[in-house]
């Protein structure tokens, strides 16, 4: 990497914003070429990968640290829904000329932040500079016991599918901040519009979640490019179909706000994407359990419908009708 204006180099980066974040011995404090990770005996290591570009996943206007916190979460969310426990990540940054040193501080301290948080630390990566946007990626590491990786393959006919949280608020504050729509069409207060940009900014990982996902679920995925085309992701690795009833979607006080004001937003909460939640299927004799562990952990489940044969998501609405979406998800190509 050639030398930045502020007349730090690649090594001087790295050591001042970067190597006081290390507290994995096996990053070898940032010095070597590769860092190494030895898994707990009797478990597997789970892999994830996830980019995020300025102007496709962010604003060039977005703090720094909200950034952080993202590219971060994003690949934390994988996990959860894979039933792993955090163990180490690995982050390269693509950065131009015009990105200040307090951006880089403030990107650092939010990085740090989370790292400790979901004790995921840092292991090590790399630094270029980009000729365009800003753009990182992050490659999450996490363990879980042998054999026990929840995969999307797994949902058997009559299991019941669960979601967690809330659906469609990032999706709907990603259209309040391009579109403006809910300032004049939606009658959302202040407070509502705050928490759908906010799901949109912040994601909220549900690794709190995933030993119940891990020893209660069939299938599960995470939720990152709408509920719609994701549980159609996880039906078609399955062989299996699932009728989803619309009544029972989790929707927050927001969303509901701007369902009463744009009945056609259904379709930007189902297909949107940004949810960072977990879809999962669980046998009716575990669903008691699944709910009572979720109850602990802290994070809301909600039962949406069932696993069918057939093949696909179906997704009805009050009147018994099947809904139909221009696109089922988010797709970068």
């Amino acid at each position: 990497m050639s030398a930045r204006p502020d007349g730090s180099d690649e090594h001087h980066l790295i050591a001042k914003y970067f190597r006081p974040l290390v507290r994995h011995p096996g990053a070898l404090g940032l010095m070597d070429d590769a860092a190494m990770f030895t898994p707990p005996e009797g478990c597997d290591l789970v892999l994830t990968k996830d980019a995020i570009v300025e102007d496709v996943h962010f604003f060039a206007e977005d703090p720094a640290g909200a950034i952080a916190h993202k590219v971060l979460r994003v690949n934390l969310s994988d996990l959860a829904a894979k039933g792993a426990v955090p163990a180490g990540f690995l982050l390269a940054l693509g950065l131009p000329e015009s990105v200040s040193p307090q951006w880089l501080q403030d990107f650092a301290d939010s990085l740090g932040q989370d790292a400790e948080t979901y004790g995921c630390p840092l292991l090590g990566g790399d630094t270029v500079k980009s000729p365009g946007p800003v753009m990182m990626s992050v490659t999450a590491f996490g363990t879980l016991p042998r054999g026990s990786m929840v995969r999307r393959s797994g949902a058997k006919g009559g299991d019941l599918v669960f979601v967690t949280g809330t659906i469609g608020d990032a999706a709907l504050g990603l259209r309040l901040r391009k579109e403006n729509a809910g300032r004049e069409h939606w009658d959302l207060d202040d407070a509502m519009r705050d928490h759908l940009a906010s799901r949109y900014l912040l994601p909220q990982p549900r690794n709190a979640l995933a030993e119940a996902v891990r020893t209660h679920a069939s299938a599960a995925m995470d939720v990152s490019d709408g509920l719609a085309g994701d549980l159609e992701k996880l039906c078609r690795a399955s062989g299996v179909g699932a009728v989803i009833e619309v009544s029972r979607l989790p929707v927050s006080p927001a969303g509901q706000a701007v369902l009463a004001a744009d009945a056609q937003a259904i379709e930007t909460i189902l297909t949107g994407g940004d949810d960072y939640e977990i879809v999962c299927a669980i046998a009716p004799a575990r669903a008691a359990s699944f709910r009572a562990a979720a109850r602990k952990a802290g994070v809301a489940v909600s039962e949406i419908g069932r696993v069918a044969e057939g093949e696909g998501a179906s997704f009805i609405a009050a009147d018994g009708k099947a809904l139909n979406f221009a696109r089922t998800s988010f797709s970068h190509f």
